[in-house]
């Protein structure tokens, strides 16, 4: 019974490291930062976090809200930019709206996988106050993790 408390007791502790942690551009590695300037050497304003082995950096560019996945070594993984849902390819809306009845869309993003240049699309769905983000490939099938 102590043990079943324990584990009951650490598991949000748990669910907390899993999850992205904000970082100063400092704990960046020099490669990783480098990456990033080339590819938007136009951007000041930079949001870090550190996601399991990778580096994530959330900016504005223009008017859209992007973010993109970089390795410490430099290479970069995937772009994501946000999107109004209206713009998400019809095959997407149409699952969304049957396999996901009763759930709020509440954002929306294209992702590009750059090595391959593959296109996924994302959406921040809400039902009873629990969110999740659910990955669509642009025919509308769901992308399995």
């Amino acid at each position: 019974m102590k043990k079943l408390l324990l584990f009951a007791a650490l598991l949000p502790l748990a669910s907390l490291a899993a999850q992205a942690q904000k970082i100063t551009a400092k704990q960046v590695p020099a490669a990783t930062v480098a990456t990033f300037k080339k590819a938007y050497p136009t951007v000041k304003a930079v949001a870090w976090e550190k996601e399991e082995a990778n580096y994530e950096a959330g900016f504005t560019q223009g008017k859209s809200e992007m973010s993109v996945v970089i390795t410490p070594t430099g290479t970069l993984l995937e772009t994501e930019m946000e999107m109004p849902v209206t713009q998400l390819p019809a095959a997407v809306r149409t699952k969304l709206a049957t396999d996901y009845k009763g759930y709020k869309v509440l954002e929306a993003a294209k992702i590009v996988t750059a090595a391959t240049g593959a296109t996924t699309y994302e959406a921040e769905v809400s039902q009873a106050g629990k969110k999740r983000d659910v990955l669509f490939h642009a025919d509308g099938t769901e992308v399995k993790k």
